[in-house]
């Protein structure tokens, strides 16, 4: 097994072998639920997250995903995570930014070729290069905020395979 770096990644990655039957694996899980956690089950899936009370904007949660191996043996795969909801805004928001980015060069090339003024489209593409920037930032302080959160969710994920 490899332990969780020190140096949290965007969505980081394990997997472990674990000794014993999937199904009894799935129902500890099922069964282990204790506060700030909550725990669902999706056939061989299983999401934990934060409880209403302990969840703030950048708190994570841990997907993984048993497959058997044998009667006795299964490996766990488990992906650390934004919330889904904020994961969409995030990319909602990159999308309409890098459109209008295209949209302004668009509409700056066309004013250059025609020999108008192109300033101001310059000047917007400026600006949405460092929202872009500040954007950037912004995600890795959340990231920086979840981080302890995350390592909750692994011991407690650790805990319940033991």
């Amino acid at each position: 097994m490899k332990p969780l770096p020190n140096e949290i990644v965007l969505r980081p990655r394990f997997q472990l072998d674990v000794v014993g039957n999937k199904e009894d694996v799935l129902k500890n899980f099922e069964s282990a639920a204790e506060s700030p956690f909550l725990v669902k089950r999706l056939d061989e899936h299983i999401f934990i997250k934060f409880n209403e009370k302990n969840n703030h904007f950048w708190s994570p949660q841990l997907h993984l995903e048993i497959d058997k191996i044998d009667e006795k043996n299964c490996h766990l795969h488990g992906v650390f995570g934004p919330n889904p909801t904020l994961w969409t805004f995030f990319m909602f928001l990159h999308f309409v930014i890098a459109a209008l980015f295209i949209i302004l060069g668009i509409w700056g090339y066309s004013s250059a070729s025609l020999n108008k003024p192109y300033h101001l489209q310059l000047g917007l593409m400026v600006m949405i290069v460092i929202l872009w920037f500040a954007l950037y930032f912004f995600g890795r302080g959340g990231k920086q905020k979840g981080k302890p959160q995350m390592q909750e969710l692994y011991g407690f994920m650790m805990n319940v395979l033991t």
